[in-house]
């Protein structure tokens, strides 16, 4: 053998036999793979900052998306953060950044060469989701709903019930708004209703647009009798307008269609003292946090017997 390599394991492996070479060449790959898989773990517990003193609670936030969070603070999301910093002692801070657009890549996990992450929380996603990001314990349980003006086409209607044992005549006569690929869609087609549907995007490109203008400008309107939307929507806009007597009825999980949701909170990876922290804030809170969630007229309910750690198909 003619060739001279200089250095450790590849001097070895250079004037070995074949056949030994080609061994001592796999294991060299196998230690120096594991080498490098064991340098990747300590990197992502041991990153600069990851789990140094925070000198702001920053979240990042949908600049319009009530009743979650908007540009004034004006979401029960907004609220909690300022109970969370009000907590920690920090200011909080917030990212904007619209939740249509690849959300959590554009702000949790965005990082340019040489500058710090924009914002350390997101403060809602469900139960389950992947996404690379570290999901928090839940801080509420939420269902989809059914709203509808008790003044107009669905006057009398106060049950799920009630509205399924209406004549096919009249249901007939029906228009529903449901959000594309929604548990709403599946609820009515297992019914045989699906032509009542009237459906409407989950994810709208215009970052001046979201789910709650569903009611504010089709169902206030009449241009539709009922829709079935995500619950902490519904009840918000019901008591945002009065005067529309809305009536807002929470759905009920059936086999084969989940209306029930835990949305939880999400920290970036390899920062376990934060996670911690958001979670003990969590459980400390926890009576303030419902308190708030009451007053922005979200449907609260209990987790089914033996747990559950479905998602959604849609983030809000």
């Amino acid at each position: 053998m003619n060739t001279q390599v200089s250095g450790g394991h590849a001097a070895v492996i250079a004037f070995a036999a074949p056949s030994s070479r080609r061994s001592l060449l796999r294991l060299y790959w196998l230690i120096a793979l594991l080498a490098m898989v064991l340098a990747s773990a300590v990197h992502a517990e041991t990153s600069p900052g990851a789990d140094e003193p925070r000198k702001a609670l920053r979240i990042c936030r949908d600049p319009n998306n009530l009743p979650f969070q908007n540009a004034k603070g004006e979401g029960f999301e907004d609220k909690i953060a300022q109970l969370f910093a009000d907590e920690l002692k920090l200011p909080l801070q917030a990212y904007d950044y619209p939740a249509r657009f690849n959300f959590v890549r554009n702000t949790l996990r965005f990082k340019l060469p040489g500058d710090d992450y924009p914002c350390d929380l997101i403060m809602d996603l469900p139960v389950g989701f992947g996404g690379g990001v570290n999901v928090t314990s839940p801080y509420y349980r939420s269902t989809f709903a059914m709203v509808f003006s008790k003044s107009k086409s669905l006057a009398g209607i106060t049950s799920i019930e009630q509205f399924l044992a209406l004549p096919q005549e009249k249901l007939a006569k029906l228009k529903i708004g449901v959000i594309d690929k929604s548990p709403a869609a599946d609820w009515l087609a297992k019914r045989g209703l699906i032509d009542l549907g009237v459906p409407y995007q989950a994810l709208v490109a215009d970052p001046e647009k979201n789910s709650g203008q569903i009611i504010e400008q089709d169902l206030i309107a009449g241009k539709i009798d009922a829709v079935i939307i995500w619950g902490p929507i519904a009840g918000y806009y019901a008591r945002r307008y009065p005067d529309a007597q809305l009536l807002v009825l929470p759905m009920q999980s059936e086999k084969n269609v989940k209306f029930d949701f835990e949305i939880a909170m999400g920290v970036r990876y390899g920062e376990k003292a934060w996670k911690q922290t958001i979670e003990d804030l969590i459980a400390k809170n926890q009576s303030k946090i419902d308190a708030i969630l009451t007053e922005y007229g979200v449907p609260l309910v209990a987790a089914p017997a033996g747990g559950d750690a479905s998602s959604p198909g849609e983030r809000k």
